[in-house]
């Protein structure tokens, strides 16, 4: 999944010194991210590769607060409806953990993520936990 969100990332002008998700120290370790209980993190293979993914994890420093985390797909996989997907599996799976909003950080260059957020529910909101993630201009959130 590594290779995935560096490609996607490289696609967008995202760059691993600017505070995104392809600068996390972890992201070779990706799996070891999802270990609590109340996490998880989904893959989408095609042919047997990876394709794409997205996860949800617990919002450190926030109270029954999950983050969407790390949703990339390679350009094969858009417009497929697969990212939807995913993000309604993680926010029901999250809502059944009894996490009651789901937070997300993007940038605004991302105009298809954006969209896909906003026609999920997702609406404006002030920066929360401790991501890590301080180049991502825009945050979002949902009542689950």
């Amino acid at each position: 999944m590594a290779d995935v969100i560096r490609r996607v990332s490289a696609e967008h002008g995202l760059s691993a010194d600017a505070g995104f998700s392809v600068a996390d120290p972890t992201l070779d370790n990706l799996s070891g991210q999802y270990t609590h209980p109340h996490a998880a993190y989904w893959v989408i293979e095609a042919d047997g590769v990876i394709v794409g993914g997205g996860g949800v994890a617990p919002l450190p420093g926030e109270k029954r607060v999950c983050e969407l985390q790390k949703m990339y797909f390679l350009p094969a996989l858009r417009g497929k409806g697969i990212a939807r997907r995913l993000a309604i599996n993680a926010m029901e799976t999250a809502r059944a953990w009894g996490y009651q909003h789901c937070y997300l950080e993007t940038t605004a260059n991302l105009t298809a993520a954006i969209a896909l957020y906003q026609s999920l529910g997702f609406v404006p909101s002030g920066r929360m936990g401790n991501t890590g993630h301080d180049s991502c201009e825009v945050t979002m959130i949902k009542a689950l």
